[in-house]
């Protein structure tokens, strides 16, 4: 039997009247890909009640593997993430008005839980597909971050057999009319979250190789 994926997408947020996560994993929902079968749920840009609805999902369609999926506009590559931190400090209020500054996400949490994907080997196989990709180290310290260290404790908690990340995409170009920022087509993020859901299903190691930053 395949491999279960299950993908989240963000509702819009920050005045934008898309999100490309939920465009993107909206399209893979029910795909019957090679080694792996995906389903895709929805979560809220707000803080706690997003974590809620994930782990609604997780109990809903008992995933092998969980990717959670978020806008970062300005970044130009697909980039998944290494590390999520304890720490929510929002620079602005998410779609409910929440903007918890310098707060833990886990009161007895430890400071960070790094990715349970093959992040390495994921972008390897994004930029052989043509697909503009690095690892990135941070998630931020908004709702992407605050999913993705709750998601890292839930599994480390409750499901140890599942393993989760988080993969941060740019705008998508109907989102950059009037802003100077990069973006890559809906078509592209697609295929490059296809790509990451087998490599994670394929594989359970990662590869060696550079993925480091200087700054």
């Amino acid at each position: 039997m395949k491999p279960k994926v299950l993908f989240t997408g963000f509702d819009p947020f920050g005045g934008e009247t898309v999100n490309p996560a939920w465009e993107a994993v909206k399209q893979l929902n029910g795909e019957d890909a090679d080694h792996a079968v995906i389903v895709s749920e929805q979560v809220p840009t707000v803080f706690k009640k997003s974590l809620k609805i994930l782990r609604q999902a997780i109990h809903k369609h008992q995933p092998d593997i969980v990717i959670c999926v978020g806008q970062a506009g300005g970044r130009m590559q697909i980039t998944p993430e290494r590390v999520a931190i304890n720490l929510d400090d929002a620079r602005i209020p998410d779609n409910e008005g929440n903007q918890p500054i310098d707060e833990p996400i886990s009161e007895n949490g430890p400071a960070a839980y790094w990715t349970g994907l093959p992040i390495k080997r994921i972008v390897e196989r994004m930029k052989q597909n043509g697909v503009p990709a690095a690892v990135s180290h941070t998630a931020g310290t908004f709702v992407c971050n605050h999913l993705f260290y709750g998601l890292m404790d839930e599994i480390n908690k409750n499901s140890p057999r599942i393993k989760g990340g988080f993969i941060h995409i740019p705008y998508i170009p109907e989102q950059t009319l009037n802003k100077q920022a990069p973006s890559l087509s809906l078509e592209m993020i697609v295929k490059a979250l296809r790509i990451a859901a087998v490599t994670a299903a394929k594989y359970d190691t990662d590869i060696r190789s550079s993925g480091g930053s200087l700054h």
